[in-house]
């Protein structure tokens, strides 16, 4: 009982070094939460339900030998190479329409007709998508499963047979990042 202790405090607190970290998760769910009409305290809530899923595979995947190949250094190079290049598309494509004045915040005070809607920096209009694919398009991510994650699962003998830890540190460290984001976009929303 008081290795689930630790792996509950800890999980929350390893969660948190990789969500505090601003990056493009963050970004899309700002952009995403300032977008959005209707209940948009909830952008963070959904865009974390994605990553969630994501990282649901990513630990099992870990668990059944995944994390070999997560080491081989020629992975590690295209998934940098790819995510690198995902990053800069996304980067690139907001510069550019902040340049030509296609996108407009609800801050902004040169706008001289509110009723057009602005259009979207980013395409990924459904929140739960979009934090499933920003996550696997970061290569941080990859990497910090690679070493943080995987050095905690280890470190606490997260596995298959231990149910208990596997449950405690998977939804502790959902929980971490949870409250992150809601707490980003609930700010944001007032």
């Amino acid at each position: 009982m008081g290795n689930l202790f630790y792996i509950f405090g800890f999980s929350m607190i390893v969660a948190l070094t990789g969500a505090l970290v601003p990056g493009p998760l963050l970004t899309y769910t700002v952009i995403k939460t300032l977008e959005t009409k209707r209940r948009s305290y909830l952008i963070g809530a959904l865009v974390i339900l994605g990553h969630a899923c994501i990282e649901g595979f990513i630990v099992v995947g870990i668990l059944k030998g995944f994390s070999y190949i997560l080491k081989n250094v020629i992975v590690i190079k295209f998934i940098g190479y790819l995510g690198g290049s995902f990053l800069i598309y996304m980067e690139t494509d907001i510069i550019l329409k902040i340049k030509k004045g296609n996108y407009k915040t609800p801050f902004d005070i040169n706008t001289n007709n509110t009723d057009t809607e602005p259009e979207s920096m980013i395409k990924i209009s459904n929140p739960v998508l979009g934090g499933a694919l920003i996550s696997m398009g970061n290569p941080y991510w990859w990497i910090w499963w690679a070493t943080i994650g995987f050095g905690f699962m280890l470190q606490y003998n997260i596995s298959l047979s231990n149910w208990q830890g596997l449950t405690s540190f998977y939804f502790d460290h959902e929980t971490g990042d949870l409250a992150w984001y809601v707490t980003v976009s609930s700010l944001i929303y007032v």
